[in-house]
């Protein structure tokens, strides 16, 4: 079925292509603000990511955040990835 002159596939690409994560605004997120969580947020994780604000309020609770931050660094291109499944799946592409 047709919708303002664009097929359904084609609208689903569009709305995906407009709302994906993308890795290197999350790596840019991860440098700059990942010690408050910032990447965290940006990939909808929300509830780690307000645990890294509030923990890096703290002298312990920055480091911990520091070593969890430099872990967070291995583990982002996969949660990209499965943020991006989700939204694919949602889209029903």
């Amino acid at each position: 079925m047709q919708r303002g002159g664009l097929s359904n596939d084609a609208r689903a690409l569009m709305l995906f292509e407009a709302n994906k994560k993308s890795l290197v605004v999350a790596y840019l997120l991860w440098f700059f603000v990942g010690i408050l969580g910032g990447h965290n947020f940006y990939l909808k994780r929300t509830g780690i990511a307000v645990t890294q604000l509030i923990l890096s309020l703290t002298v312990v609770g920055l480091i911990i955040t520091g070593v969890w931050v430099l872990v967070d660094a291995f583990l982002i291109p996969g949660w990209v990835r499965n943020q991006n499944n989700l939204l694919a799946t949602q889209l029903g592409a």
